[in-house]
């Protein structure tokens, strides 16, 4: 089993990858998924939340409104940290579980997990390896405008309340630029696909000797164009 964390900037394109991964075979856990799991209404994590937030975060139903709770705390930094402090630990135990169940049933799979906040959160420390997508800070207000209906203000807002790419590349294993034509994408992920099951299946050569995981003498990670 392979576990790689998969993590980009804002609008980066890192769903799409998600789905290219999971196209060619590989199981992948979406932590946003995990994340509305955590805080369904009447959860610890929910009331801990109503209780840091109050009831104006709340839907007519009593389910998060996360637009409303991205709008407080993609505002306010230390905000933002209470609720990484109630949410990521949860998430990170509904991760192992479910890679657990995942290796139990295929000893050779390949899992992505797919996570925004992968680095902040530390959970990079607990991959096999990292993949970080890569864009150019026009695109990804571009995508972000148009994708979630921000101005171009919130979108650069959010951009500088991220940990910034120089950072996240100096984690990761592997970088591949998200901006690339779909068919481009679509290849690229299957080279990628293919070397992550080789390294699962623990073969101790590869085909792709130009696919490499990044050393300890921090060696530069490999970037796919």
């Amino acid at each position: 089993m392979l576990l790689v964390g998969l993590t980009g900037g804002l609008a980066s394109g890192k769903s799409t990858i998600a789905r290219l991964f999971q196209e060619f075979g590989a199981a992948v856990i979406d932590a946003d998924e995990l994340a509305r799991m955590v805080v369904r209404p009447g959860t610890i994590a929910w009331k801990e939340i109503v209780k840091a937030y109050g009831k104006k975060v709340l839907k007519p139903d009593r389910s998060l409104d996360r637009k409303a709770l991205a709008r407080i705390v993609f505002q306010h930094p230390p905000k933002l940290q209470t609720l990484t402090t109630i949410v990521h630990p949860r998430v990170a135990r509904a991760q192992a579980r479910i890679t657990r169940e995942i290796a139990a049933k295929d000893p050779d799979a390949v899992i992505i997990y797919d996570a925004a906040l992968l680095i902040e959160a530390g959970a990079h420390e607990r991959m096999d390896r990292v993949l970080v997508v890569t864009a150019d800070q026009e695109t990804q207000i571009a995508r972000a405008c148009r994708r979630d209906g921000l101005s171009r203000s919130q979108a650069l807002h959010r951009l500088r309340g991220q940990l910034p790419l120089a950072k996240k590349r100096r984690c990761a294993h592997y970088l591949l630029d998200g901006t690339l034509p779909i068919p481009t994408l679509r290849g690229t992920v299957r080279r990628l696909y293919q070397e992550f099951k080789r390294q699962a299946q623990g073969s101790r050569s590869s085909s792709s000797p130009e696919l490499h995981k990044k050393t300890k003498s921090k060696k530069a990670a490999l970037h796919f164009h």
